[in-house]
């Protein structure tokens, strides 16, 4: 399913317009983005989490001239699913 598609699964069980359900699914996506950014953890109970993850640094190695290299810190989005949500999936 792309992102047309959910738009238009959306606007069929909330009654709205494509136009109405892609400006509140964009609005939505853009919030969890902004907060998730800042540090912010978003819950939708039953659904999941959608918070900021830190790698560690580690060393890396190029497997065509065996070189390492050092990977540094990174910050991830991650997703930890619901219980509601895994029990819906099995």
């Amino acid at each position: 399913m792309n992102k047309a598609e959910l738009i238009a699964a959306i606007a069929v069980r909330s009654k709205l317009t494509k136009s109405q359900t892609e400006l509140c699914l964009d609005s939505t996506l853009e919030v969890i983005q902004k907060m998730v950014s800042q540090g912010e953890e978003v819950k939708l109970v039953g659904f999941g989490t959608f918070c900021k993850m830190t790698r560690k640094p580690k060393t890396g190695r190029n497997p065509k001239t065996g070189q390492t290299y050092k990977i540094p810190t990174t910050h991830v989005p991650r997703f930890k699913p619901g219980k509601d949500f895994k029990d819906s999936v099995k």
